[in-house]
This record gives structure tokens, C-alpha cells and sequence, in this order.
């Protein structure tokens, strides 16, 4: 990781020590027990994880994307649970950072950097699903407040989430529909409820959620950046940073997956050998490594054009792409590899298999990706290789 500065070394060296010093100890029974990792949580906090990217002068580290990205993996790689309990998080703090007004600024960042508030987005409804344009959760004026009605689904951390972006519909009428859009600064309170818990294939430990909001009473100072109707723009614009952390998770999850491939295949003999020796478990270990780098290149690249300024839907979308499908292909070769151990639960290559689907139909699934990335292709007249 070439583009990261020292500093930014350093935070990812300790992030990783946490992993291995904290995390890997215990996550076997969280995630067999479904038990929201509170103290590591709290541990996180202190390492200012929540406070990634959160400019300085607002208590921050203000790190770049990329060293988001390699803590994301780092944190993934023990557990990716705990990637995806702050990548929401991180997404919101990118919008305010970019897109909030000053007022909204001071008002929410500094207690975002220690994690002392934390933060989700909404998007998904039970219906929607990637389609964001068919949404059915409005906003409709009244005096100076926006009053809300709707439901979202998938939306992680809810339950612990004092601080929500909503995006939701402030012009149902509008043409085309993405121009009545807008994001709202959602404080928990009264008129929005968490419904539900999602019961999940994997992702245990942080919640999953519904959320129903009847009459929920929003100020219209809390209309992101004061810019009713730009919702959807903005929210794109934020999901370029989330693709990124979600290919940054699977890296890690697929890493992590290699890894444990590697050193079992060392250790477990067959026929007088090492399995490695063995050609087919030889030819799994090569194509894993290679893919798992090729992978890592394509976040950190997306990431470098982000933090460039320069727009990156089609590389982020890359890379969540390429990312995700990696992963799913190395956790099915370690549980391979691992033969009948790789099916127990006491091996941890069967909770990368199954943390692993997700990544390929969250943050906009892969057929989306696809179609993002040839619109782009033919937007940009081809790939940009200078």
C-alpha cells in the first residue's frame, strides 16, 4: 500500500494488532451466539475508527479513502461484522463532509469522529430493493418541518444508529423521479420505529433492521447540505466511497480465507505429503493469491481516484464487482481445501462462506454493478489506461 503515508501505516499496523489481539480470541463465540460485539465496539471508538473520516478540525483523523479501505479490510478479516458495523458510518460522514451545510457540520461531526453518536443510511424499502427511483417513503412539507411516512429495510446498526440518512421522496410528482429525492438528517426519536430484526445466512452479531417511520416530524434544516431535490445525486455520490468498503470487506474476508487455506493446507498430510504438494491443492492456493491480489489493486486504485476528486463510480463499481465475486470463489476453495473440516463449525473458513454472499448483492448487487459500469464505459468512450 504505497499510497498510504506513515502515519496512515501506522493506524492500519494497529488496527491489525487489535484484530489479532482482540478480536480473533473471541469471535468464534460471538458468532456462533449472535452476540453484538459491544466491547469490541467500544474498542473500536478508542482507536478512532469511527473518526476515519472525520476532517481534523472537527476531532477526526481525516485519513484518506485508501487507508479507509485497508482498515475496512483489516477489520473484515477478523470479523466482518465489525467492517460493516462502521462502513455505514463512514458513508454519512462522507456526506456531511462533502455535501452538509456548516450548521450540520458542527452539529453532528465532532460526536461521529468518537463514535459517541453513530450513524447509518437508508435506502433499500421491502419492494425496492436497487431500484432507489420506485421508492414509496415520502417527505412531505408541513410549516417548516418535513413529515415522513415509510419503510426501509436492510438497514444495519438501526437499532444503535442515533443519526440516520434517509433518502426519500420530497416531490413525489417530480419527472423524472430521482429529482424529487432528497436526503434527511434523521435523529432517533418519536415517529420512527425499528420494527424488526432480519434474521441473516451470515453477518451475525450487528443487526439488520426494518424501519418504520409514521408521521415522523424531520426540521427542514435537516435536509442534507439544504439542497431539497439533490438527494439521489448526493446519495450516488456516497455510494461510490460504500462500494469501496464493501469490496474492502470482501478483500479482507477473502483474505482472510486464503490465509487459513494456506497455512491448513501446510499442516494437514495426505498420502505422505503436505495437501499443498498435491496439484489441484497447489493449482487452488496459485489462483487464489492471484485473484485475491488483483482484487486488492482494483479497491486501492478506485480509492486513490476518490481521493483524487475525480468521479469513480465505474472504478468503485470495479471493484465491489470483481471484489465480491472473488470472495465468494476463494470461500467456496478454502471450504475445499479444508474438505469435511471446512464444513464445521469449528473451523472458521464455514463463517467466511457464509459472510461472503452478501457482498455480492449488497450496496447495489452485482447485476447492477454491471450495468453501472458498462453505462460508463460507453460515457467515457472506453477504459482511460494513461
Amino acid at each position: 500500500m504505497t499510497q498510504l503515508n506513515d502515519e496512515e501505516r501506522a493506524i492500519v499496523a494497529t488496527v491489525r494488532q487489535f484484530v489479532e489481539r482482540e478480536v480473533a480470541p473471541v469471535v468464534d463465540e460471538l458468532e456462533h451466539a449472535n452476540t453484538y460485539p459491544g466491547a469490541l465496539i467500544e474498542r473500536m471508538k478508542v482507536l478512532g475508527v469511527y473518526g476515519l473520516l472525520v476532517p481534523e478540525e472537527f476531532g477526526g483523523l481525516g485519513v484518506s479513502t485508501a487507508c479507509f479501505a485497508a482498515v475496512t479490510e483489516e477489520l473484515a478479516r477478523g470479523w466482518m461484522s465489525l467492517a460493516g458495523a462502521m462502513g455505514g458510518h463512514g458513508v454519512v460522514v462522507n456526506l456531511l463532509s462533502r455535501f452538509g451545510t456548516d450548521e450540520q457540520r458542527h452539529r453532528y461531526l465532532p460526536a461521529l469522529a468518537t463514535g459517541e453518536l453513530r450513524a447509518t443510511m437508508a435506502l433499500t424499502e421491502p419492494d425496492g430493493g436497487s431500484d432507489l427511483q420506485s421508492m414509496r417513503t415520502v417527505a412531505r412539507a408541513d410549516g417548516d418541518d418535513y413529515v415522513v411516512t415509510g419503510t426501509k429495510m436492510w438497514i444495519t446498526n438501526a437499532r444503535r444508529a442515533g443519526l440516520v440518512a434517509l433518502l426519500c421522496k420530497t416531490d413525489p410528482g417530480a419527472t423524472p423521479p430521482h429529482r424529487g429525492m432528497s436526503i434527511l438528517l434523521v435523529e432517533q426519536g418519536p415517529g420512527m420505529t425499528v420494527s424488526r430484526d432480519l434474521s441473516k445466512l451470515g453477518y451475525k452479531g450487528v443487526e439488520t433492521c426494518e424501519i418504520s417511520f409514521d408521521d415522523c416530524r424531520v426540521p427542514g434544516a435537516r435536509v442534507l447540505g439544504g439542497a431539497v431535490g439533490a438527494g439521489f445525486t448526493q446519495m450516488m455520490t456516497g455510494l461510490e466511497l460504500g462500494r469501496i468498503q464493501v469490496a474492502a470487506r470482501a478483500t479482507g474476508v477473502a483474505r482472510a480465507a486464503f490465509e487459513a487455506s494456506l497455512a491448513y493446507s501446510q499442516q494437514r498430510v495426505s498420502f505422505g505429503v503436505p495437501i499443498w504438494q498435491h496439484q489441484s491443492i497447489g493449482n487452488y492456493l496459485a489462483d487464489m493469491a492471484v485473484k485475491l491480489e488483483a482484487a486488492r489493486m482494483l479497491v486501492f486504485a478506485a480509492a486513490d481516484r476518490l481521493d483524487g476528486g475525480a468521479r469513480c463510480d465505474l472504478e468503485a463499481g470495479m471493484a465491489k464487482l470483481y471484489a465480491s465475486e472473488v470472495c465468494l470463489e476463494l470461500c467456496q476453495q478454502a471450504v475445499r481445501i479444508h474438505a469435511s473440516n471446512g464444513y464445521s463449525t469449528e473451523y472458521p473458513v464455514e463463517r467466511f462462506y457464509r459472510d461472503a454472499p452478501l457482498m455480492v448483492v449488497g450496496e447495489g448487487t452485482n447485476e447492477i454493478q454491471r450495468s453501472v459500469i458498462a453505462r460508463q464505459l460507453v460515457e467515457r468512450g472506453g477504459l482511460p489506461y494513461s
